[in-house]
């Protein structure tokens, strides 16, 4: 049997850090995850996926991700119920992440600058990603006003404007 998930989308609001009576760190946020189609008025749809985190992963996520960021989320499929105070089991479906991909550096100027952190959490270890180590193409060798010359990752971070017509699918 499997239980995978694959996830890529934005934050609709900062994530929120939590503690359980034991000390361990829980963060939930919530993943718009665009719908591959759009409407029939022209418009495309999104699904909005809640996304948990425990432990360092947890604390992690609420130091640096913040809302609007584009992040890929890796886990599994939950689902859990409770009764609320009227009485009715509530069911609650929610993704449980063990992987966590920050796509885009920090818009506000500050934490990460251009790099890209990973953190996963198995059991109770966690491992750290590295940092988008890319060279510069503009090594000072005088012709810096070439366009041949220039980085091409120097608007990283900003949007870039493609229609759905330039993509092969």
């Amino acid at each position: 049997m499997l239980n995978r998930v694959i996830l890529i989308g934005r934050l609709t609001k900062d994530p929120e850090l939590r503690y359980t009576p034991a000390g361990v760190a829980v963060t939930q946020f919530t993943l718009a995850v665009d719908r591959p189609f759009t409407s029939q008025g022209g418009e495309r749809e999104a699904d909005f996926i809640p996304v948990v985190t425990w432990r360092q992963l947890a604390e992690t996520c609420a130091n640096y991700l913040r809302k609007g960021r584009l992040t890929a989320v890796e886990g599994r499929i939950q689902v859990r119920n409770y009764e609320n105070n009227e009485g009715k089991r509530v069911y609650v479906t929610e993704v449980i992440a063990d992987n966590v991909r920050f796509l885009e550096s920090n818009r506000d100027g500050g934490g990460s600058g251009g790099s890209s952190r990973e953190e996963s959490s198995n059991n109770t270890s966690n491992s750290g990603g590295g940092s988008n180590n890319r060279s510069n193409y503009n090594s000072n060798n005088g012709n810096n006003n070439s366009r041949d010359n220039q980085d091409p990752f120097s608007d990283d971070g900003k949007p870039i404007d493609i229609s759905d017509d330039d993509l092969p699918f």
